[in-house]
């Protein structure tokens, strides 16, 4: 059995998986509760029966179901190949209805094959005031299917996970209060008798009227539905919807007044220049930008770096599509020519991924001053140097900053998962499309181990 830390995944051969949870917990803690999500290529459900959980355990292809509670383990089984077409992922989840996971001691997810239930992956899923948890996926890849360790938690529980996802848990709604019925109304006392009418003359009769046609009704005009043109939202709006969005996600990690630096550092090696060519890199920018943007406001510190770091111009955030447009450039073989004022030469850059000197540059500059720092490293993987970037990380610890490791694809990611796992001013993931990530999910993985780190050095 594999065990995980945050971000990998490892190939899923079997046919039908058994996905345990297990805990232990006093006699007065908290239980756990499983539950499993069938989400489509947008990253949403497509209805209600895509949630798998106790009080609906079987999905109505069959492909997933929940076996129920044993002690302190609960289990779901997925049969990957009778999940419909229409499914990209099976999210699952860990959550609670009382306390916190922070109270739960040594919950794990296990993936076994059911087939003759040998183990294939083992996570320690780790918490704190969270009271739900993505503990990892299934995923397609190609003809197949992956596992990934996501450790993604929500504060804010259950409810607001599965929102994020596209269902809504409504609270039962309290009934009515009873209305009184009216009370009987008082007898009204007997009327007098009225006289007997006088008997009317007798009219004489009508002479016959000439029939009227009627009147043919006239046509009534339909209005012309008036069409609105839909106004394209603006990059300083969408900056400012994210912003909010990153906000909610360091509050729910305790972190809502937490302010520092932010640096960003792109990996601009060959293997990234299909990311490059087709906008993913310029889209990553544009959303981590709202992460400085929330946690500083002010001009952002940026380096590149291939076989070797080149410092950026300070991103402006009232000027970021432009700085995407001049900056946001994959490495080069060659010298380049016609350069704008302030673009770096990629062609010094190169093109093959040296990621202990960025590092140890990096390192240099956010060792200055007092104030906290969150690096967000974004990398495509390929990662070698085990030795070296342990080295530096070891070194960095000693400063304020945490680095935070974005992985964008489905690559080897090294030494770095092990790191997150051990020291505690390093995080790591990776998701193989990160376009398919939706905004909410995304800024939570972002933010949710330095906040948790950030809150713990207040202490």
């Amino acid at each position: 059995m594999a065990s995980l830390s945050k971000g990998e995944n490892l190939p899923v051969g079997a046919v039908r998986v058994r996905v345990e949870l297990s805990w232990t917990t006093t006699a007065d803690g908290p239980d756990v509760d499983a539950s499993a999500l069938l989400v489509a290529a947008d990253g949403r459900v497509r209805g209600d029966h895509d949630f798998v959980f106790y009080n609906q355990p079987e999905h109505p292809s069959g492909a997933v179901r929940h076996l129920g509670e044993q002690g302190h383990r609960e289990a779901v089984q997925v049969a990957l190949r009778r999940v419909e077409d229409g499914v990209d992922r099976v999210v699952l989840v860990a959550s609670t209805e009382r306390g916190d996971l922070g109270g739960v001691r040594d919950l794990r997810l296990r993936v076994l094959d059911s087939a003759d239930g040998s183990g294939i992956a083992d996570f320690a899923l780790t918490a704190a005031t969270e009271t739900a948890v993505i503990g990892g996926e299934f995923y397609r890849r190609g003809e197949g299917w992956k596992f990934r360790a996501v450790g993604q938690g929500y504060a804010a529980g259950l409810a607001r996970l599965v929102a994020d996802f596209g269902i809504g848990l409504a609270e039962p709604a309290a009934p009515p209060p009873p209305v009184a019925p009216p009370a009987p109304a008082e007898p009204a006392p007997p009327a007098d008798p009225a006289p007997p009418a006088e008997p009317a003359p007798p009219r004489s009769p009508a002479p016959p009227q000439r029939p009227v046609p009627p009147r043919e009704p006239e046509p009534r005009a339909v209005p012309e539905p008036v069409q609105q043109p839909a106004r394209p939202i603006s990059a300083a709006e969408l900056l400012a919807l994210r912003t909010r969005l990153a906000a909610t996600a360091l509050a729910e990690h305790g972190a809502a007044d937490l302010t520092a630096r932010v640096v960003l550092v792109l990996d601009a090696s060959l293997t990234t220049e299909w990311l490059y060519e087709h906008g993913v890199m310029a889209r990553v920018v544009e959303r981590l930008a709202a992460v400085a943007a929330r946690l500083d406001g002010g001009e952002v510190a940026a380096w590149t770096f291939a076989a070797d770091p080149a410092r950026l111009p300070d991103l402006r955030l009232d000027e970021l599509p432009r700085w995407i447009e001049l900056h946001v450039r994959v490495g080069s073989r060659h010298k380049q020519r016609g350069l704008l004022p302030g673009q770096v030469d990629m062609g010094e850059v190169g093109v093959f991924n040296d990621e202990p000197k960025a590092l140890a540059e990096v390192r240099r500059f956010v060792r200055r001053g007092p104030r906290p720092t969150l690096v967000l490293f974004v990398s495509d993987g390929g990662i070698t140097r085990d030795q070296e970037i342990r080295r530096q990380l070891r070194s960095a610890g000693a400063a304020t900053a945490f680095w935070q490791f974005v992985g964008i694809s489905d690559a080897d990611y090294g030494v770095l998962p092990e790191l997150a796992r051990t020291m505690a001013h390093v995080g790591f993931f990776a998701v193989d499309d990160v376009d398919a990530v939706p905004d909410p999910q995304l800024y939570d993985r972002l933010v949710a181990d330095f906040a948790r780190s950030a809150v713990a050095a207040r202490r």
